[in-house]
């Protein structure tokens, strides 16, 4: 347990890094480059989303195997040759890939966006050597799954925090120092990409015992995953169609400027993901290793424990971005359009994401006992819902409609996936998830939200005056959730009473 907190705390501390160095620099990077070249940075997103998909699911398959070989489920040998086999299928794909973006790169420019001011060839080359940073990427994913899987997680977010450091803050460098172009954007990030691959690559071989005899491609080992890797492949596909249908359908619709917008709403959202990831990325390995020793009892305790957790986190940052984004893009930016522009996109996108996120543990839970199939259909059915209703709505209302059909469908999900997942697995937990899991922690954050309103800044004159109201709503925010959650409440007690009685796990210890 005690290396399952280190995790929890390491993915924390990464991805709130990653996060923070995300978003700390956007304005800076839309004020040197202009709000069209900061879309391109929109846009990079999603084709690297979409070009997830040729991972296959080998990616969460290798994590899974990882933790599998962790637990005593694989010999050196066998792991090597997994390792090895999709090493090389990976690097196929990623060349493939990378040829499909970089001779399309003229017809995304001409054809697809809607370029207003930049000249059509900059958006050229923009994208070409996009191409080569997501073929890198795309390689850099199956070694960080890897790293997982093996439980490296404080070594990879230590090493994240260095390289996106010099991802994020030296790109601003080289923008203010030798060209601020959005070429020069993306040129930096091929070389932080090479950078990433060497070490995630030479940590993962580093950490696996040496076989007896030399890694080769084995079909055999391929063909024993095959069946976690194509559902994974589904599920990747339906979530990704999911996640991007909207983003992809905007671009095509919507002037690049409007886009950027909305690229910027989500974000802005999307940090809720760093704000619920970590406890998934820390805690999957973990139920997959209770699952295979057959723990039930163990398991249960940790899926409410972890999605209490989740909640509590969650929570308070939808709630501050529902009803102050505003508030907070001002703070962040210090541009009054900004915070005009993008707060009803993320006022619906917060909502949307938190019903997504919350359903982190039970599909991380899901998939420990290697259970793909409700995901597929639920994802399914999203999509042949999405696809639609985006063509319908957005024309009429624009951005702000496909953001609240985001919202709706993922209410469906909570609504339907976590009743049909438990008449399978974790029989009889279902309405402890629903009332302890996740309603007490928001009706506790609800009952703070009409005093934070009435106390609200009026206006945008402060940004400070912005800043000290957030911090301390969302201190509200988490306690009030803290309080309502029945797992947390007894931790925060133990908390209390040992700032009370500073000698307390000491002298136990002693008697120890």
């Amino acid at each position: 347990m005690a290396n399952l907190k280190q995790n929890v705390v390491a993915n924390y501390a990464g991805q709130g890094w990653r996060a923070l160095a995300g978003i700390l620099f956007i304005p800076l990077y839309i004020d040197i480059l202009g709000m069209e070249s900061y879309a391109l940075v929109g846009i990079f997103g999603m084709l690297g989303a979409w070009l997830s998909l040729l991972d296959v699911g080998m990616s969460p398959t290798l994590n899974r195997e990882m933790a599998r070989f962790h637990a005593g489920a694989h010999t050196p040998q066998s792991i090597h040759n997994l390792l090895h086999s999709l090493e090389l299928v990976c690097v196929g794909v990623a060349f493939l890939a990378g040829l499909l973006v970089w001779f399309g790169a003229g017809y995304l420019a001409t054809r697809w966006l809607k370029v207003e001011k930049l000249p059509v060839p900059v958006v050229v080359q923009a994208l070409s050597i996009i191409s080569l940073v997501l073929s890198l990427r795309f390689l850099e994913g199956l070694y960080r799954s890897a790293l997982y899987g093996l439980q490296q997680q404080v070594w990879f977010n230590a090493a994240s925090v260095v390289l996106e450091t010099l991802r994020h803050g030296g790109v601003v460098l080289v923008l203010l120092w030798i060209s601020p172009s959005i070429q020069a954007f993306f040129v930096w990030q091929l070389a932080l990409s090479f950078l990433s691959l060497f070490l995630f690559r030479l940590r993962v071989h580093q950490q696996l015992p040496k076989p007896p005899s030399r890694a080769c491609f084995s079909v055999e080992e391929l063909r024993q995953v095959w069946k976690f890797a194509g559902g994974m492949l589904a599920i990747s596909l339906l979530s990704v169609a999911l996640v991007h249908t909207d983003k992809a359908i905007l671009s095509y619709l919507l002037p690049l400027q409007d886009f950027g917008y909305y690229s910027l709403a989500t974000t802005v959202t999307n940090v809720m993901y760093m704000a619920s990831g970590p406890v998934g990325l820390a805690v999957y390995p973990r139920m997959v290793e209770l699952q295979t020793q057959r723990d039930e009892e163990g398991l249960i305790s940790l899926y409410h424990k972890a999605a209490q957790i989740t909640s509590v986190l969650l929570i308070p940052c939808a709630l501050l971005l529902y009803f102050f984004g505003d508030g907070i893009v001002y703070m962040w930016s210090g541009k009054i359009f900004l915070a005009q522009q993008s707060y009803p996109l993320i006022s619906a996108l917060a909502l949307g994401t938190l019903f997504n996120n919350v359903m982190g543990t039970p599909y991380h839970c899901m998939l420990a006992h290697g259970w793909t199939s409700l995901n597929i259909k639920l994802n399914i059915a999203a999509v042949c819902l999405l696809v639609p209703l985006m063509f319908w709505i957005v024309p009429w209302y624009g951005a702000l409609g496909a953001a609240w059909i985001w919202a709706c469908l993922n209410l469906g999900y909570i609504t339907f996936g976590i009743y049909l997942m438990h008449r399978k697995i974790l029989l009889g937990e279902k309405w402890r998830w629903y009332i302890f899991d996740l309603f007490l922690p928001l009706l506790g954050a609800l009952l703070v939200a009409p005093i934070a309103w009435w106390a609200r800044p009026i206006g945008y004159t402060s940004r400070v005056h912005w800043f000290f109201f957030l911090f301390s709503v969302g201190i509200c925010f988490v306690f009030a959730c803290v309080f309502f959650s029945k797992h947390l409440r007894s931790e925060l007690f133990v908390l209390v009473r040992f700032f009370l009685k500073k000698d307390l796990y000491g002298k136990t210890d002693e008697k120890r």
